[in-house]
């Protein structure tokens, strides 16, 4: 009987120090954590520095070429429902 005393009186000792080490970890990576998301600003902010932005110039340029593609591509459709609608039209 005193055997199984000692025996469970280790067991609830070995519990208790695991359960310390699990408590230790979980503080360890909640600092991590803190320390990983800080590292991973800081490597946006360093990669942004390197990106060679366009110029004014260059941002205006672009924009007017988007603008007239849009257009064209309006025109196009438009006339290929016009024609469809044409063809549909003398068939019904």
């Amino acid at each position: 009987m005193a055997k199984t005393k000692e025996k469970s009186v280790k067991e609830e000792k070995t519990k208790e120090v695991q359960n310390s080490k699990k408590v230790r970890d979980t503080k360890k990576k909640d600092k991590k954590v803190k320390t990983k998301k800080e590292g991973f600003f800081k490597g946006i902010k360093k990669e942004l520095k390197l990106v060679k932005w366009p110029a004014a110039k260059d941002i205006v340029k672009y924009t007017i070429a988007t603008v007239v593609f849009c257009i064209i591509l309006v025109l196009f459709f438009e006339l290929l429902n016009m024609i469809l609608a044409l063809v549909k039209g003398l068939f019904n």
